[in-house]
């Protein structure tokens, strides 16, 4: 494949990081699963309701993936029709509440963050020291708070210009994807128009937020047999692999 992304018209490449620069998507799944099943059976129990498990596949992707953690606990369980008090970002994990649920799914990714370890995508780690090569400023834009974490066990931390995470937004007031603030936000750090820069992204409200923030390019990267919902949600292009904007 020839290279797609003619670096004569862009500067900039701002890159989503789970499922995109890392495989931690499936890491974040596994662990809103399991806090989601954990506080839906006990549910269950207490409205003598039957037990319906967060699913993976038709759960996360359109309430949870790509979205700050607290709007993800809320979008889903809005989606089932339960209600919880908000409580407050240090609510511990073991409340009842939407900022306890969230944090219970953040301390349980810090464990097996940790314990397990992470490595880059080899086709985006590829793709990156090849922009980086052609003076392409770079930045990740991700909704977590433990975005540095993982570039840093992941060991590519040092790669990118920029980094605008869940840590920075909050404290910088930006709504959350699908709302393209924080990609703005980010080509605002590396000095570049929207429209000259690159959104790379692997989730809808992600591809969502590039659209909407009306930037140059937008990628989808289909890691789960999911080029077509990319496409209809606002990817110009989509991929399955970083590797495939190399030029050869």
């Amino acid at each position: 494949m020839t290279l797609a992304i003619p670096l004569t018209q862009f500067e900039a490449v701002l890159f989503d990081l789970d499922g995109v620069l890392t495989p931690t998507a499936k890491i974040h799944a596994a662990c809103w699963k399991r806090v989601f099943d954990d506080f839906l059976a006990h549910h269950a129990k207490a409205t003598g309701t039957p037990f319906q498990p967060f699913s993976i596949q038709d759960d996360y992707p359109p309430y949870v993936d790509g979205k700050p953690r607290y709007p993800g606990v809320e979008s889903f369980l809005d989606a089932r029709g339960i209600q919880l008090p908000y409580g407050s970002p240090d609510s511990p994990p073991n409340q009842t509440t939407v900022c306890g649920l969230g944090n219970s799914k953040d301390s349980y990714f810090a464990d097996v963050l940790h314990q397990e370890g992470i490595a880059a995508y080899p086709g985006a780690l590829a793709l990156v020291d090849y922009l980086r090569s052609q003076g392409v400023k770079l930045a990740v834009v991700s909704s977590s708070r433990n975005c540095k974490e993982v570039l840093r066990v992941a060991k590519i931390i040092h790669l990118f210009d920029s980094i605008m995470d869940g840590k920075l937004a909050e404290q910088s007031n930006l709504p959350g994807k699908p709302a393209p603030d924080t990609f703005l936000k980010a080509a605002e750090q590396l000095s570049s128009e929207p429209q000259k820069t690159v959104v790379f992204e692997d989730a809808i409200a992600g591809v969502q937020a590039g659209r909407s923030g009306q930037f140059g390019l937008v990628v989808g990267v289909a890691r789960q047999n999911n080029a077509s919902a990319l496409q209809e949600n606002g990817a110009d292009i989509v991929v399955s692999d970083l590797s495939e904007l190399i030029p050869r």
